[in-house]
């Protein structure tokens, strides 16, 4: 068991901090399947605390790559197609115009307008832009995850203009999720960043995360499309005030 923990350890993170990372892991992809959106950010702020900040969006990149992949399988038949190649370009396009910028934008400001876009969203109507402009939501998702990195609430506005049921929602959005993240990735490893290193912690956490989406399959099978919406828009507005308050403490620390 210890030389299984010790294969699994990149030098910057301890074995006790590998036990929480991966319970984390578990319990992000089950609130995503069950509640169809939240895990990756709270996975993020999970790991924010623990791992080093340079290596915090990349990994997170392809930890939430392999989960929502394994989410879009699982939700194989229910994915919405129509919303997919658009989004595929936008992202492309974002990802890329993220990764040429020297300076990036002050993560404060990212999740205040991300939280305030949020809100709107769930609160008013959605716009007939979110809906008819995927290659926008694609574009700008991407281009702010490159800094941000958890923009799956930004993504679920869209997903959920679409008007889609519940076991749709979820494939879609785990598919459109599983785009973003990969080519995010990519846009890293052409930049460098070395995952050599941190593959068998990866590997383990998509691993966690797979079993917590087949647990939290089970409960969204027992919801209806109704309670799964109010679901759904609870844990957007909560996140909402969670992304907000966290960039205006960072603004006034005091």
């Amino acid at each position: 068991m210890t030389g299984l923990m010790a294969a699994l350890l990149p030098p910057e993170i301890g074995a006790g901090v590998l036990v929480l990372l991966l319970a984390a892991s578990f319990l992000s992809s089950f609130i995503t399947v069950a509640f169809g959106i939240g895990g990756g950010a709270a996975l993020l702020a999970v790991m924010a605390t623990l791992i080093p900040a340079a290596a915090l969006i990349p990994v997170h990149g392809v930890v939430q790559t392999g989960s929502n992949l394994g989410r879009a399988l699982i939700t194989f038949g229910h994915v919405y197609w129509a919303a997919i190649p658009a989004f595929v370009l936008g992202s492309a396009l974002g990802a890329g115009m993220g990764g040429l910028l020297v300076v990036g934008i002050p993560p404060a400001i990212v999740q205040i307008g991300v939280g305030g876009f949020i809100i709107w969203s769930v609160l008013g109507r959605p716009p007939r832009g979110v809906r008819d402009w995927p290659v926008a939501v694609g574009a700008i998702s991407s281009f702010l995850t490159m800094f941000f990195g958890a923009t799956g609430p930004f993504v679920a506005t869209y997903t959920k203009s679409l008007a889609l049921g519940r076991h749709a929602h979820v494939a879609t959005h785990a598919t459109l999720m599983s785009v973003q993240h990969g080519v995010k990735t990519l846009t890293f490893g052409l930049l460098g960043f070395a995952f050599a290193g941190w593959l068998p912690f990866v590997a383990a956490m998509i691993a966690l995360g797979f079993a917590g989406t087949v647990a939290g399959r089970l409960l969204l099978n027992r919801m209806d499309d109704r309670r799964f919406r109010l679901a759904l828009d609870v844990v957007l507005l909560l996140l909402a005030v969670r992304l907000i308050g966290g960039g205006l403490a960072q603004l006034w620390p005091g």
